[in-house]
């Protein structure tokens, strides 16, 4: 039986790689496979046997020593951490250009966990459109949709101009976590929120240093 893990006492680099082990041990589910070592995950994961059970340790740990994990079971407990009891998070869209439909669409058909309920903009030309299963409304609806619907989530699709004025709004509105595409860093101003900066440009750019100095 899984552990619960104090809040505050798992670190960060652990909480990001659940989700790689989730994407693996879905691969070994599809392939049949029923067991795995952590030494198998460890090739898996490109990473040690060691750092494997660490992680799991993290949470309770998920199997017995010289056993190994059952491959169903080790997947039902990272999807609980990563997912929770299956209710999806509402969540809202700031921004409707072309990256934000993209985001939308994904956020929809391939990211478990999160539900859309509305979606914002400033161009009037958007307002009234579908986007993903809602309608683009005027941002300067958005505290009497918050007050009423009180999601917890927002994804930010602005441009990094706009990201912290419409950053304090959402704050003051008691949004809980931000997706964030913006650029603007916005775990720096507002640390009482969980913020996950997304930067394309950084991992091309990662991605270029590698291929010229590696």
């Amino acid at each position: 039986m899984q552990q619960k893990a104090q809040h505050g006492k798992v670190s960060l680099p652990v909480i990001k790689r659940l989700p790689k082990y989730y994407r693996y041990l879905t691969s070994l589910q599809r392939g049949g496979i029923t067991k795995v070592s952590s030494s198998e995950l460890a090739r898996m994961m490109g990473t040690t046997a060691s750092q494997v059970r660490q992680d799991f340790n993290c949470f309770g740990g998920f199997g017995q020593q010289g056993i190994g994990y059952n491959v169903e079971v080790l997947l039902h407990e990272i999807a609980l951490l990563l997912f929770g009891d299956g209710e999806k998070l509402p969540t809202i869209l700031i921004g409707t250009g072309r990256l934000g439909t993209a985001v939308s669409s994904f956020l929809v058909r391939d990211v478990n966990g999160y539900r859309l309920i509305a979606a914002f903009d400033v161009k009037d030309e958007e307002i009234g459109r579908q986007l993903s299963g809602v309608s683009v409304r005027h941002i300067r609806d958005l505290e009497a949709f918050c007050r009423e619907h009180h999601p917890m989530v927002a994804v930010l699709c602005v441009p990094r101009e706009s990201a912290q004025e419409v950053a304090s709004r959402l704050v003051a509105l008691g949004i809980r976590g931000v997706w964030n595409f913006s650029h603007y860093d916005l775990s720096v101003p507002y640390p009482q929120i969980t913020v996950e900066n997304v930067h394309l440009g950084d991992s091309l750019m990662s991605l270029g240093y590698r291929l010229r100095n590696e």
